[in-house]
């Protein structure tokens, strides 16, 4: 097992070294992390000759760490043709929980004394995934050219939000950026957890309809028009169910070739008129209404609504700032003109749960205590409260809808196998009969 020659910071600031067998960089890395250790630098024990010979045997160019190293007179491949394109790189996306993670790393770091180029060395090491791990390299160059970190972080808006930008900036110019990561930590944590919830809840019944899906289209698709040959040839009057399935298996197997396209047209169609505003608005409107989900989709949007107008509040940000911050997070442009009626309001002087109340789009336990909140000077408290209890809130309304779900999709599934039986048995049955009979 190879040995690493390690540089770190522990979580108080504290700079060490030394020896740790790994299998390679991640398992280092892994370590390191278990025991607290934020990784730096390292290097193989002896690595340097060896990676010389490394080179030197492949032929191939190895970026150097200092100016006019080994690895700065490889040869480079002279065409452009030559590259390999790792396209894993190109499509992957950095998860919200890597985001949080990294953030929590960010502020502890910080607040244990670090420098900030030291810091980010150290996240940029310690980063095992490779799209982040690019997008801190750049952030930590940008950083070290005397760049502030906001503006490093603004390079990367599909990476980092507003909401995250903006608190960095604040934190940067009132000298509390450690405790606005910790707080970002917390509120990427939170948000993380409760999609998690809704998403754990929904595999069930979402497997259970794909795989019903899937059964239904093979027995029409290949069992069924089997069957009709059999039909065909028995003669006489079929049972009604026994044509309805034909109807439908036809459908299937007949005419695909323009059902399909007209399916994906549909669909395309859908998606253009709901990028209208007038379809957005239509749209948005619609799934607040909906019998159902609608409920769900409200509170939220109402929960994220609080819990980044809290965290936005408590790291200082402008008030007006933060209300333009957070109509862009509730993905819904009716909930959104609320929000910034809501702003204008107060840019007039007005109080913030009035607008809200008026626009009925908001619960009235939540203007409430917002109303409480601005009268007694504790406005963030109140709204990280509503955001609790509404998180709490939407976890048990998708525990029961889900609970709901799965025996109505079974009856469902039941209905569908029953009258499949039903149309291929009656039939024969029949057929039977007039054998029987005669």
């Amino acid at each position: 097992m190879p040995l690493f020659d390690y540089k770190a910071f522990t979580a108080k600031g504290k700079a060490v070294s030394g020896l740790v067998e790994a299998d390679g960089p991640a398992e280092l890395r892994a370590k390191l992390s278990k025991d607290g250790l934020f990784l730096t630098g390292f290097v193989e024990a002896g690595g340097k000759a060896a990676a010389g010979k490394g080179a030197a045997k492949a032929g191939a160019a190895k970026p150097s760490a200092k100016p006019g190293g080994a690895a700065g007179n490889a040869p480079v491949a002279s065409s452009i043709f030559a590259r390999e394109v790792d396209l894993k790189k190109v499509f992957e996306r950095v998860k919200s929980t890597d985001l949080a993670v990294m953030t929590r790393q960010f502020g502890t770091l910080l607040k244990a004394g670090i420098p900030m180029t030291e810091a980010l060395n150290a996240l940029v090491e310690q980063q095992e995934a490779a799209k982040l791990r690019t997008v801190l390299s750049q952030i930590r160059e940008k950083v070290r050219e005397g760049g502030s970190l906001a503006d490093a972080l603004g390079d990367h808006r599909k990476v980092f939000p507003d909401l995250y930008i903006n608190m960095v900036r604040v934190g940067e110019a009132s000298g509390t950026l450690d405790i606005v990561l910790n707080r970002l930590a917390e509120f990427l944590e939170s948000s993380v957890r409760l999609r998690s919830k809704v998403t754990a809840a929904m595999i069930y019944p979402a497997l259970m309809f794909c795989v019903a899906l899937v059964l239904i289209s093979l027995m029409m698709l290949f069992v069924v028009p089997r069957m009709v040959d059999l039909f065909k040839d028995m003669g006489g009057e079929l049972p009604l169910l026994t044509r309805i399935l034909i109807t439908i298996s036809n459908f299937f197997t007949q005419t695909w070739y323009i059902a399909l396209p007209l399916m994906i047209g549909s669909v395309w169609y859908f998606r253009r008129w709901r990028a209208t505003e007038a379809g957005r608005w239509k749209w948005d409107a619609f799934v607040l209404r909906a019998p159902i989900f609608g409920p769900v989709v409200r509170l939220v949007a109402v929960s994220r609504f609080a819990r980044t107008l809290a965290t936005l509040l408590k790291s200082s940000v402008p008030v007006l700032l933060s209300l333009d911050i957070v109509k862009s997070i509730v993905n819904n442009v009716i909930l959104s003109k609320a929000i910034e009626d809501a702003k204008v309001a107060v840019r007039e002087g007005e109080s913030l749960a009035g607008p809200l109340q008026k626009s009925g789009l908001f619960p009235p336990m939540m203007t409430h205590m917002i109303a409480i909140g601005e009268k007694t000077g504790q406005l963030e408290e109140m709204l990280g409260n509503v955001a609790d209890a509404y998180d709490a809130e939407v976890e048990a309304r998708v525990t029961t809808l889900t609970a709901v779900l799965e025996p109505v999709m079974i009856v469902g599934m039941g209905i569908m196998v029953a009258f499949l039986v039903f149309a291929i048995l009656m039939p024969m049955l029949k057929m039977n009969e007039v054998i029987s009979g005669s």
